[in-house]
C-alpha cells in the first residue's frame, strides 16, 4: 500500500496546476493553434498551454518517472529514479470554454506502466463557478474546493444505490438499438437528462448528486469507443468504485482492461450500481 506521504507532493503538483489553468481559461483568447493532437484534432492555444503548465509541474516532483498526455502522441520519460507514471488529459472538454461552460483535467496515477492494474490514484479537477479538486486513494474519494487560493477538503464522496441522472454520450443515430431503448428506458423510469458534452462535469454532477448513468458506447462510427483509457476512462473508473458505485464496459470491469497503447479507447459506461446493473442486463445478450 503507498503512503499518503508519498502521494502528497503528486497531489500538491497537481493543485498547483490547477490554479495556473485556471488563470489561463480566464483570458480571452483561446483561439486554434496550428497544431494537431495524436487523435488529429486541431488543438486549441489553451489546449497546449494547460498541457505545458501540467507537465512542468510534475516533472519538477523526484517521484515522478514518465508523463503522458492526451495532448501527445508519446510518452515522455522524466526522472529515471522516479517510480509514478501519470497519465493526463490536460483540459477535457475544452471547446466549451468559449461558451463558459465547466471543463476539466484528469489524472492517472500509475505505477510500472499504464494498465489499469497497475493505476494507484487518480484525480481530476473541475474548472466551473468554482473550482473542486476529487482525489481517489486507498479506497476513499475526497472532494477539495478552492478557497482564497488555497484547496481545502469538504467531504468523502458516497454514491447511492441509485441515483436520478442520465447523461448519454455520442451522436444518437449511431448508437445500437439496445442501446438506444436503455436509454429510453431510464428517462421513462423519471431519469433526468444531464449532457454537456464535457466528461469532466458530467461526471462530477454523478458523484455530488448522488448517482446516475453516464455511457459513452461503441458506436458505429466508433466502434471502440471514443474515451482513451489511460487518461479519462481508468481514473474515473477508480473514482466511482471506490464511491460504491461501477465503471464496466458493457459488460466487464473497465478496471480489469490492458490497453495496447496508451492512447487506446475503450465503451464505457460509469454510474450507481442499480445503472450499472441495468446496463449488465442490457449488453448480456448483445
Amino acid at each position: 500500500m503507498q503512503d499518503m506521504k508519498e502521494m502528497k507532493p503528486l497531489l500538491e503538483a497537481i493543485m498547483k496546476s490547477a490554479k495556473r489553468i485556471k488563470v489561463a481559461i480566464d483570458v480571452k483568447d483561446i483561439g486554434y493553434s496550428q497544431q494537431e493532437n495524436s487523435s488529429g484534432e486541431t488543438q486549441l492555444q489553451l489546449d497546449i498551454q494547460c498541457d505545458m503548465i501540467i507537465e512542468e509541474e510534475l516533472s519538477h516532483v523526484p517521484s515522478v518517472h514518465t508523463l503522458a498526455s492526451e495532448e501527445k502522441e508519446d510518452a515522455m520519460a522524466v526522472h529515471a529514479d522516479g517510480k509514478y507514471l501519470i497519465g493526463f488529459d490536460p483540459l477535457d472538454g475544452s471547446s466549451l470554454v468559449d461558451v463558459n461552460l465547466s471543463v476539466g483535467s484528469i489524472f492517472g496515477i500509475y505505477t510500472n506502466d499504464f494498465e489499469a492494474k497497475s493505476m494507484l490514484a487518480s484525480c481530476y479537477v473541475v474548472y466551473g463557478p468554482r473550482v473542486e479538486l476529487v482525489f481517489a486513494f486507498e479506497g476513499q474519494v475526497r472532494l477539495y474546493l478552492l478557497q482564497g487560493g488555497e484547496f481545502e477538503y469538504v467531504k468523502e464522496i458516497k454514491l447511492n444505490e441509485k441515483g436520478k441522472l442520465n447523461a448519454p454520450g455520442g451522436t444518437q443515430q449511431n448508437w445500437e438499438p439496445y442501446h438506444k431503448a436503455m436509454v429510453d428506458g431510464l428517462f421513462q423510469e423519471g431519469y433526468r437528462l444531464r449532457y454537456s458534452g464535457g466528461m469532466v462535469p458530467d461526471l462530477h454532477q454523478i458523484l455530488l448528486k448522488g448517482g446516475g448513468l453516464f455511457s459513452y458506447p461503441a458506436t458505429s462510427d466508433k466502434p471502440e469507443g471514443k474515451l482513451r483509457q489511460v487518461f479519462e476512462v481508468f481514473p474515473f473508473a477508480m473514482i466511482f468504485e471506490y464511491a460504491g458505485g461501477g465503471a464496466i464496459d458493457g459488460k466487464n470491469r473497465v478496471l480489469e482492461q490492458s490497453p495496447r497503447h496508451v492512447h487506446d479507447t475503450s465503451p464505457c459506461f460509469f454510474g450507481s450500481n442499480y445503472e450499472i446493473n441495468r446496463v449488465k442486463e442490457v449488453y448480456a445478450n448483445v
